[in-house]
């Protein structure tokens, strides 16, 4: 069955799945099978294609050493062989595994991912979200940073913090009217 009009004979190509026969002018060939098909039926799941896994890339990543091997067109029991020869060819070695960064703040296990990371303004560690403010990671600012802090006018609560200098903000003893060269918190 050939494509085409009566007028245009070698124009387009007709869908080769068994139920549907559609005239396709901008066919689509599947890559595995090789087989044209129409816009409708082009994926390997819509026309139940017998060798969907022709050309599929698997990345394994061996749980001894991280390190990642490309597969291609490999069946599923095949992975297991491939991670077995790795490890008995002497590549895999377990000083070679990638340490996942964990929050620096002592007792805290997390692990700094993309998105579970801040960086400290103040003292430019890298902590996790629960210890992003600096009175949870014991933050102790450079001399040069906390200069930087104090000319910014925009940063009145990191002043603030650093004006403290580590003094308890439950003290019942405060001035009637803090003077704007040091300013204090008053959210206590």
């Amino acid at each position: 069955m050939e494509g085409g009009t009566e007028a245009y004979p070698d124009l387009g190509r007709h869908c080769q799945l068994s139920d549907c026969h559609q005239l396709d002018f901008l066919p689509f060939t599947c890559h595995a099978c090789l087989k044209v098909f129409c816009v409708e039926h082009r994926s390997c799941k819509s026309h139940e294609c017998p060798k969907s896994d022709f050309n599929s890339r698997i990345v394994l990543v061996c749980e001894i050493c991280s390190m990642s091997m490309e597969t291609t067109g490999c069946k599923v029991e095949d992975h297991k062989a491939i991670l077995q020869k790795h490890e008995e060819s002497g590549d895999c070695d377990p000083k070679k595994k990638k340490k996942k960064p964990t929050c620096p703040v002592k007792r805290c296990k997390g692990i700094l991912t993309f998105s579970n990371t801040s960086t400290c303004k103040i003292c430019r560690i890298q902590v996790c979200l629960r210890h992003r403010f600096p009175a949870d990671h014991a933050c102790n600012p450079t001399s040069s940073s906390s200069q930087l802090l104090l000319k910014e006018p925009n940063n009145k609560f990191l002043t603030a913090l650093l004006a403290r200098n580590g003094k308890d903000c439950g003290n019942k003893s405060r001035a009637s009217s803090p003077s704007p060269a040091n300013p204090s918190v008053k959210a206590c």
